[in-house]
């Protein structure tokens, strides 16, 4: 009966640990998508900034463009960090 309850406790050890690594990797996924939120949102008022600052068709033009590219990083850096999540995880 002793043995059964020792058992029973070390793969209650493992769930637990197997959960909490479960959850430390979500909140990781979380929070790069949080950051990503956070660039786009910053990516947004600099264009637009730039757009209202802007003193003919060309830089407001240019303004476009840098939003587009800032966005575009932002999303391709959070995809390579949630890469590395998971590989990593995973290994």
């Amino acid at each position: 009966m002793e043995g059964m309850n020792a058992s029973s406790s070390s793969s209650s050890t493992s769930s637990n640990t197997g959960m909490i690594s479960r959850m430390k990797k979500d909140c990781l996924f979380f929070y790069v998508s949080l950051q990503e939120g956070f660039r786009n949102l910053k990516a947004f008022f600099v264009g637009q900034a730039k757009k209202l600052t802007a003193r003919n068709e060309q830089e407001a033009t240019e303004a476009e463009l840098r939003t587009s590219k800032m966005q575009v990083e932002a999303a391709d850096a959070a995809e390579e960090t949630k890469k590395k999540l998971s590989n990593s995880k995973s290994a």
